[in-house]
C-alpha cells in the first residue's frame, strides 16, 4: 500500500510540476523599432524651347528640405550651372542658388512654384544683401507660366 501511495505522490507531484510550467510564461523585452531610413526622392524637371534649356534635378528628403543642381542654357546669354539647398513651404520651394558664370561665383535667391507635375520659376526685383541676390519682396513675386519646368524621368 505504501508504494502504490508513493507512486501516486509522484505522479500528483509531476502533473503539479507540468501545470506550473505551463503556466510559466517566458518575458522578454520588446524589440525595439528602428526608424525607417528612406532615400531622398528623386525629382527631375526641364524646360526646353529652341536653344534654350534648363534643367533642374532635386533630392527632397524629410518631406521638404531639398538639395539639387540647376543648370540655364539660353540662347545668346551667358549660361551658369550651381547647386542650391532649400525646402518646400507648402507647394513654394525657397532656394539658395550657388553657381558659375563667366568665371565668377554668385549665390541668389530661387523660388519656384509647383503647379501639378510642373515648377514655375519666380521673377521680381532683386537686391544685394550679404553678397546674395535676394528679392525686394518676396510677396511680389511673379511665376512664370512661359517657361515651367516640367517633371520629367530622372537619368
Amino acid at each position: 500500500m505504501k508504494t502504490r501511495f508513493l507512486v501516486l505522490g509522484m505522479i500528483i507531484s509531476l502533473a503539479a510540476c507540468n501545470k506550473k510550467a505551463e503556466d510559466t510564461q517566458v518575458v522578454t523585452e520588446p524589440e525595439m523599432e528602428q526608424p525607417e531610413i528612406t532615400a531622398p526622392a528623386k525629382e527631375c524637371y526641364e524646360y526646353a524651347n529652341g536653344k534654350d534649356t534648363i534643367s533642374l534635378s532635386l533630392a527632397i528628403t524629410n518631406g521638404n528640405n531639398v538639395s539639387g543642381d540647376l543648370k540655364y542654357a539660353l540662347f545668346e546669354k551667358d549660361g551658369n550651372t550651381g547647386t542650391f539647398t532649400g525646402m518646400f513651404k507648402g507647394d513654394t520651394l525657397y532656394a539658395d542658388y550657388t553657381f558659375q558664370s563667366e568665371g565668377m561665383t554668385s549665390v541668389r535667391e530661387a523660388v519656384f512654384l509647383r503647379k501639378g507635375d510642373a515648377l514655375l520659376q519666380g521673377f521680381g526685383d532683386i537686391t544685394e544683401k550679404d553678397n546674395k541676390q535676394v528679392f525686394k519682396d518676396k510677396k511680389s513675386v511673379k511665376f512664370d507660366e512661359k517657361m515651367a519646368l516640367k517633371k520629367i524621368a530622372c537619368e
